[in-house]
């Protein structure tokens, strides 16, 4: 046994909340259909590529007498891709239901993500392993990693595994590529008339992995909120020293929601949400203008301070970045050898620049030295720029000075800038879950029984009505294929679980830009602290604020 802090030995106390109709026995539960969910778009590739699972209704679960034998089974389970709060909760929650339906079934933890069970990597859950790790943070009760499931020989692989440890059912526990994973291996199971049930369970502190039954993925409630609190303190000190502007960027590369949220819970000067950008095609210098106009009509107040608050994908959702982006890497796929030939530095830059459009030239050339930098030599084993390591918040910042600069001249800002950049990500991944969470996150690991228990395989764990309390939740499942459509991948057509996007006609953006303005000008940031897990429900377990937004009627 490792050595607890007074916090960690204090959650082990803490009961998870859980929808009332998992209270009572195992057999009590049944599911029952209810209308059949069919992916946007790309229905008949999908229906060729997942013919067990295709077409097969959404269930929820209901109290009434199930027809389940009462058996002994084996149960693998994945922790897969980054970690999230609350995924041993989910583990937790998959251990004592399996427990409750049959003392003597097994749970077995695959070690280091789906590498463990191709390479057949695993340790025996018990009871007193799964003790340490409730109610606490991070994925290290066995481990994550990224490696997919994709060729002939990794399935027959994982197939093997699981049949030699006689697995009965199979939960991965991962993101939209994990829970593709997840589709892609209940198909090839059933086509080799294997009779082992693959179930998935949504989780990314992004919360792009949703829809109208995913009402969030696990993890995103704890994340955002330990964001805010970075940032409320940030806020504070801005205020308190009142010199600095603070360029804060966040994860999300591809939506927006955790800087939609951490808006809400901060109230900073300017929040940029990607979706918008791309939507209305705004120019970078567009972007700029927007910060640097909120800086300049600040100044004229006399606050020479305050806050941005940036997703870490934006720069990819700026279209004329976007397509300076692909005429880069065409320029050094097509002529690698002669580029790399040439000196790093003023050389290199120079071949790009004379061999760009001259739009995409111009731009390139009003970068920062830095950014260009990343752009010419920062490719990953594909040759393509590696866009999720430039840094956003500094380009900002340092194109808004620039900006500001270009406006002093000519009288329209008469202040000192200095600003302070910061990017908020891993400090999220691995905290103790917020009761939310952890409530959710439980309950996620019995749904996932009971689809296991009852044979739907190919389904995702759903849960519904989360803005209610756990008592009220609505459990029961989705199949995986309906989330989907195919998308080019590295030269070819995959089907993959399509990523939820900020919606700009949704409840919670509506109420964002109605405020926006108002909250440009003022320096009456909200404070939310740190996450409380003892004291009155109104702190501890009120769920995240887009969550409550979009469930008010």
């Amino acid at each position: 046994m490792f050595e607890t802090s007074p916090l960690h030995a204090g959650r082990y106390s803490y009961v998870p909340k859980i929808p009332e109709i998992f209270l009572d026995s195992i057999q009590s539960v049944k599911p029952i259909p209810t209308e059949t969910i069919e992916p946007e778009r790309d229905r008949e590739a999908l229906k060729r590529i997942f013919p067990n699972s295709y077409g097969k209704p959404a269930i929820k679960f209901i109290k009434g007498e199930g027809a389940l034998e009462d058996k002994a089974i084996a149960v693998g389970v994945i922790l897969s891709g980054g970690p999230a709060p609350g995924g041993h909760n989910v583990i937790a929650g998959l251990f004592d239901a399996l427990k409750k339906a049959n003392p003597q079934s097994r749970l077995i933890g695959f070690k280091g993500g789906p590498s463990g069970l191709i390479k057949g990597q695993y340790i025996d859950l018990s009871s007193e392993i799964v003790d340490q790790y409730r109610n606490t943070g991070g994925f290290d009760i066995i481990g994550t990693g990224r490696t997919k499931i994709e060729t002939p020989e990794q399935f027959e692989e994982s197939l093997e595994n699981a049949k030699k440890l006689s697995l009965d059912a199979l939960v991965i526990i991962g993101g939209d590529d994990s829970n593709t994973n997840a589709a892609l291996l209940s198909e090839y199971f059933f086509q080799r008339g294997a009779p082992i049930t693959v179930v998935g369970v949504p989780k990314t502190i992004d919360g792009d992995l949703k829809n109208e039954w995913i009402e969030t993925s696990f993890g995103f409630d704890t994340a955002t909120r330990v964001y805010s609190e970075l940032i409320g303190n940030i806020c504070k000190d801005a205020s308190s020293g009142r010199k600095y502007w603070h360029f804060v960027k966040l994860m999300g590369r591809s939506a927006s929601h955790i800087t939609l949220e951490c808006a809400f819970q901060t109230r900073p000067n300017v929040a940029l949400i990607s979706e918008e950008i791309e939507e209305k095609q705004m120019s970078l210098s567009q972007v700029v203008e927007i910060i640097a106009n909120t800086i300049a009509a600040r100044a004229a107040k006399g606050e020479n301070f305050g806050i941005v608050v940036v997703p870490e994908g934006l720069i990819e959702f700026i279209p004329e970045i976007k397509k300076l982006i692909a005429q880069i890497n065409d320029i050094i796929a097509t002529s690698e050898a002669e580029y790399e030939s040439l000196s790093r530095g003023e050389a290199q830059r120079s071949y790009i620049i004379s061999r760009l459009p001259s739009e995409c030239a111009s731009l390139f050339s009003s970068l920062p030295e830095s950014i260009q930098t990343q752009l010419c030599w920062d490719r990953d084993p594909h040759g393509n720029v590696q866009v999720s390591r430039i840094e956003t918040e500094k380009l900002l910042a340092e194109m808004t000075s620039r900006r500001l600069q270009e406006m002093m001249a000519v009288g329209a800002y008469k202040a000192k800038f200095d600003y302070q950049t910061h990017f908020f990500g891993y400090e999220g991944r691995c905290a103790f879950p917020t009761n939310f969470d952890a409530d959710y996150c439980y309950s996620l690991g019995y749904d996932a029984c009971l689809l296991i228990l009852h044979g739907l395989t190919g389904y995702i764990a759903a849960i519904r009505n989360l803005s209610a309390a756990p008592k009220d939740w609505l459990p029961g499942g989705i199949p995986i294929v309906s989330l989907m459509n195919i998308e080019h991948r590295h030269g070819e057509e995959k089907p993959v679980i399509k990523k939820a996007m900020v919606e700009l006609e949704g409840k919670p953006f509506k109420a964002f830009a109605a405020m926006r303005d108002k909250w440009a000008l003022s320096s009456d940031y909200r404070i939310p602290g740190s996450i409380q897990y003892f004291g009155p429900p109104s702190i501890t377990d009120t769920p995240f604020i887009t969550l409550q937004l979009e469930q008010r009627s």
